[in-house]
């Protein structure tokens, strides 16, 4: 991704900022207001390699949450209050300030958590295939019901994931509408070369919000719920497309969204996209951002 460039902003090689008791590794490019991108599972900043080039403005920022993509893998438990706290870390070392956050999956979840918590630092929010509450099993897609079952169970799960790093060889590529180049699914294959470097894959999937477990995760969702629900003063997009392979964001969700999140905008274009959108149309995902970006000013 270093020094890539597609009619927009050129893309830096990697940084790498002292976190706590480890290290995290982030991709940047341009100059302005901080715009943060935030990736979920099991991917890494690899995801926004062709999101950040096509956009217009801003401090582009995207980091690797800790024990993911290039940053370092410190022996925690890896659940969303590790990753929070690391996160919040990363922020505090870079000074960032009143920023627009964009997240996908797990990243989603992150940039709500992190504005709830800390509203004074938040211009923005634009999201994208992410948990936006906690779910029923039937209100999960079912196409995903079998395999989440799989993997909150004891000694299944971690055969999936840590022993056949399933998350990544065979989830992955299932939820993109588009083929994943083998080039880029060994990017995101790299940071797990064994079975302990894939706890946080697991971690991140058993949190999943299902039937009220795990109970610290829909506690801190039904909190970001509320601050979603109060916060007119902050915008917010979600964009969304035609439904592709492995699509989590159902129509009922994303009508709950509409009722229950205050200035909110969803943009919707036909385009096919799975689950990864921004691996499936990352030009109209830069192009919406960047119009919402500058719609608000949020740039300036």
């Amino acid at each position: 991704m270093g020094g890539a460039q597609r009619g927009g902003l050129p893309v830096t090689a990697s940084r790498v900022t002292h976190v706590l008791d480890s290290t995290m590794t982030h991709r940047e490019s341009g100059t302005g207001v901080p715009i943060v991108f935030l990736h979920g599972n099991p991917t890494s900043s690899h995801l926004w390699r062709n999101v950040l080039p096509a956009m217009t403005s801003g401090r582009l920022l995207a980091p690797d949450l800790i024990g993911m993509g290039e940053s370092g893998k410190p022996d925690i438990d890896y659940d969303f209050a590790d990753q929070a706290r690391y996160l919040d870390a990363w922020f505090d070392a870079l000074g960032l300030r009143d920023v627009v956050l964009v997240g996908h999956d797990w990243g989603g979840a992150l940039v709500f958590d992190l504005a709830a918590r800390h509203p004074h630092r938040v211009r923005g929010i634009a999201f994208t295939e992410t948990i936006v509450k906690p779910m029923t099993w039937e209100e999960f897609p079912e196409g995903g019901r079998e395999l989440f079952r799989a993997i909150k169970t004891d000694g299944v799960g971690e055969a999936m994931i840590l022993d056949q790093n399933a998350f990544v060889e065979q989830a992955l590529p299932a939820s993109s509408a588009t083929p994943l180049a083998p080039a880029d699914l060994a990017v995101y294959r790299k940071p797990y070369p064994t079975r302990e470097s894939r706890r946080p894959l697991l971690r991140w999937a058993r949190s999943m919000p299902l039937d009220g477990e795990p109970a610290d995760v829909v506690a801190r969702i039904e909190e970001y719920d509320q601050w979603l629900r109060s916060s007119p003063d902050v915008p917010k997009l979600l964009l969304t497309f035609t439904p592709g392979a492995g699509t989590m964001m159902t129509a009922d969700i994303v009508a709950w969204c509409a009722a229950n999140i205050a200035a909110l905008e969803i943009e919707h274009t036909d385009a096919v996209a799975g689950h990864h959108t921004p691996e499936d149309q990352p030009e109209l995902m830069a192009a919406a951002i960047s119009a919402w970006v500058e719609r608000h000013g949020l740039h300036r």
